[in-house]
């Protein structure tokens, strides 16, 4: 009679029949697994490993089960009654004994856990005890980028800063363990094959600086965040070393998937020694705001002070510290629908502020005086320790810096570290603060798109690592980066049907791919921008333009580039232009778009208006034929006389 048992990899369980296909598939998919006899977690002795492609041992315990082994969460100690929990927010995934927990946290690990094993119970077929999973959660759980709907809802701009107050409220009691993962349950099951993201936090230590970030980055990225418990003293090389762990085991499990690394300040100068330590680990580097130039840092002055400061007036530097190191307007900012009337904009923004300001006063708990000093001492020792390692860093890096820290020179940094790291690209935002991931102006998911930073293996591949946009790129688009030329251009679509009518608006074009749209470049390539917004809008497809390779190199950036127009051409389906990209973009069914006159006919000279600067052979023709794509002339007209009037004006 063949055993159920249950499967744990790292916070994810599964039942699967011991003898089936179905366990060996986990097997190969997971690699190392603690099982556990269902009802016998006393005799959980049977760990199995695998090596690449091979299963090395199928029971019994060798050396490198038992290296693993320490870094498996426990997965049967909570199973006790659990009181009702309102918010389930984390599920713990390691980090030792659950006991060691805060209660708050215990509590939403304990509800996260009943929700997993009534997922699992509910997939259970009752007549036979065999595994029956539910088509839509298959369904679900096999979709990767591929079933991405254009213009999804990504859910940005749900949390405020008033919520990460709250719950870092909740995380800061006293309960004497050391660092552990946490996942955000709001960040919800990730697509298939999406890379690890591994969150490390700056001073505060909570791990929520996500909070406004999470949900839509839990699409495309496994989400853990690290917590480092108030009272914990943990030294900075044991942290790098707890983090390193982690990375090694992640490589293991996924050697061919990188590992992204987000630094928020002190997480800077950790995920900077990781990747300094594991030069052959594929590791992605999103530094925001790195503490790597803290020696230079305005509050030196200040750490003789804050040592020799009374505890009865420590209660003043939560407000100090509060705009110091971020801008509270901008925080209160962050959640406020950019498309309300002024009237209703500031009256949402003054009930922000309003529930912001008596919060800031919770700093004090969050970073109590001791904490602060031994966080201090962190940030000299973390910076010296990466500063000294800079040379060893082979990952790709991205940096984050903010125009406004009052905390730290983050954009000289910024230009220090685009010149000493071997691969790394700087946004700069010089209207944000050090508290960069919790003020208005940024979508971190969006940034990483934007700089082509999204992968899912060893290479960026433009169109199987493309994410659509969401909807709230689309609206910021709208609203914010092209209203003005929208406004002042007034465009409009004509189409011509099978019948050969003419029709206002893209009725004329076929709703099935792949369809290649080829048409004349205007002056400055003026027209992309209506183009892509009224297939989106009409339509809902993303037209791929195929666009000059430079615009994707470093040639067209400064040391400190700001978000600029080239990252949301890549945001919304620029792909290099090539005819292995073309080849991949219509064997998907996609709408590409391409102009055979390429930049020439972009920047044409005075009297050459509407002039045609084609090939002699359009190669085109024969790639759309290969895969029966709809080739749809289109022409401009416009663009020019624009730019005459403007001129004249």
């Amino acid at each position: 009679m063949r055993r159920i048992c249950i499967l744990v990899a790292f916070g994810r369980k599964y039942i699967a029949d011991e003898g089936g296909k179905r366990f060996k598939k986990l097997l190969m998919e997971f690699g190392s697994l603690l099982v556990v006899a269902k009802g016998e977690p006393e005799k959980a002795s049977t760990v199995l490993v695998v090596a690449g492609e091979k299963l090395r041992t199928k029971h019994g315990r060798n050396p490198e089960a038992q290296r693993l082994l320490p870094k498996c969460p426990p997965p049967l100690n909570r199973t006790a009654s659990v009181s009702k929990c309102g918010r389930v927010r984390f599920r713990a995934l390691a980090g030792g004994n659950p006991g060691v927990l805060s209660s708050a946290l215990v509590e939403a690990n304990e509800t996260a856990f009943i929700r997993d094993q009534e997922e699992i119970g509910s997939r259970i077929d009752g007549r036979n005890g065999r595994v029956g999973l539910k088509t839509k959660e298959v369904k679900e759980n096999e979709m990767g980028l591929e079933g991405l709907e254009v213009l999804w809802d990504d859910r940005f701009g749900t949390g405020s800063v008033k919520d990460y107050l709250d719950m870092a409220r909740d995380m800061i009691k006293p309960d004497g363990g050391p660092p552990r993962w946490f996942c955000p349950v709001d960040c919800g099951r990730p697509l298939k094959d999406s890379p690890v993201l591994l969150f490390l936090p700056g001073t505060d230590g909570t791990g929520l600086g996500l909070l406004l970030h999470q949900k839509p980055l839990g699409k495309v990225f496994e989400v853990r965040c690290l917590h480092i418990p108030v009272y914990d003293r943990t030294s900075f090389e044991g942290l790098v070393k707890f983090v390193e762990d982690a990375v090694r085991l992640e490589s293991a499990l996924s050697p061919n998937k990188p590992i992204y690394l987000v630094g928020d300040s002190l997480g800077g100068c950790l995920a900077l020694a990781v990747a300094a330590r594991n030069p052959t680990i594929d590791l992605v580097l999103v530094l925001v705001n790195p503490a790597t130039s803290f020696g230079k840092s305005q509050l030196q002055p200040l750490l003789p002070v804050l040592e020799a400061l009374p505890d009865v007036l420590h209660i003043t530097v939560p407000y100090l510290l509060s705009f110091i190191m971020g801008d509270p307007v901008k925080m209160a900012m962050a959640n406020v629908d950019d498309r309300l009337p002024p009237a209703q904009t500031l009256e949402q923004l003054s009930g922000n502020l309003t529930a912001l300001l008596p919060r800031l006063s919770g700093l004090a708990d969050i970073i109590p005086k001791e904490t602060l000093l031994w966080k201090l001492k962190l940030l000299n020792s973390g910076a010296a320790y990466a500063n000294s390692r800079l040379h060893a860093v082979k990952a790709e890096v991205l940096v984050l810096a903010s125009g406004k820290d009052n905390m730290l020179p983050s954009g000289i940094e910024a230009q220090r570290l685009s010149t000493s790291l071997q691969n790394c690209k700087v946004r700069y935002f010089k209207e944000n603060g050090h508290t960069l991931l919790l003020e208005d102006g940024i979508n971190l998911l969006t940034v990483i798109k934007g700089t082509s930073t999204y992968r899912r293996s060893r290479r960026h591949d433009y169109t199987s690592d493309f994410i659509p946009p969401t909807m709230t790129e689309y609206r910021n688009a709208v609203n914010q980066q092209y209203k003005l030329f929208n406004f002042a251009t007034s465009s409009v679509m004509l189409s011509t049907l099978e019948d050969g009518k003419i029709v206002r608006g893209l009725a004329g074009v076929p709703n099935e791919g792949p369809i290649l749209l080829i048409g004349y470049h205007m002056l400055m390539g003026l027209e992309l921008a209506p183009i892509v917004e009224a297939f989106l809008r009409e339509k809902k497809v993303m037209v791929r333009g195929m666009a000059h390779p430079i615009l994707f190199t470093k040639t067209v950036e400064t040391s400190l580039q700001e978000f600029s127009h080239f990252d949301h051409l890549r945001i919304f389906g620029a792909s290099p232009v090539s005819p292995s990209n073309l080849y991949k973009l219509l064997s998907t069914k996609s709408y590409v778009l391409l102009y055979p006159g390429g930049v020439r006919e972009a920047l044409h000279r005075k009297g050459e208006e509407y002039k045609l600067f084609w090939p002699d052979q359009p190669e085109f023709v024969r790639m759309a034929a290969r895969f029966g794509a709809t080739i749809v002339p289109f022409g401009v007209v416009g663009e020019d006389d624009i730019a005459e009037v403007s001129f004249l004006i």
